[in-house]
C-alpha cells in the first residue's frame, strides 16, 4: 500500500492508503483508512467507514509519502 495525502477542494486535507497509483483515464481513486493527518476521524465519514471513492474533480493534489522500505540516498556533501 502506498500512504498519501490527498488535498480536496474546500475541504482539510487527509491521510490514507492506496493500492497503486492511479491511471490518467481514472474517474476515481480509491483510499483506504481515511483520516486526518492527526490520526482523528473525518467529520463526514460514518465510524464504520474504511475505504472511500474520491472523485478526481474534488482533488486538488495528491502528496505520495515516502515508504519505510525505500534507502535513505545520501547527496554529495563537503
Amino acid at each position: 500500500m502506498i500512504t498519501v495525502i490527498v488535498h480536496i477542494r474546500n475541504e482539510d486535507a487527509f491521510e490514507c492508503e492506496i493500492d497503486e497509483l492511479p491511471s490518467p483515464g481514472s474517474q476515481f481513486i480509491q483510499v483506504h483508512n481515511p483520516r486526518l493527518r492527526d490520526g482523528k476521524d473525518l467529520h463526514y465519514l460514518d465510524e464504520e467507514v474504511t475505504s472511500m471513492l474520491v472523485p478526481w474533480h474534488r482533488i486538488n493534489f495528491i502528496q505520495i509519502l515516502p515508504s519505510g522500505d525505500q534507502e535513505e540516498v545520501v547527496s554529495f556533501v563537503r
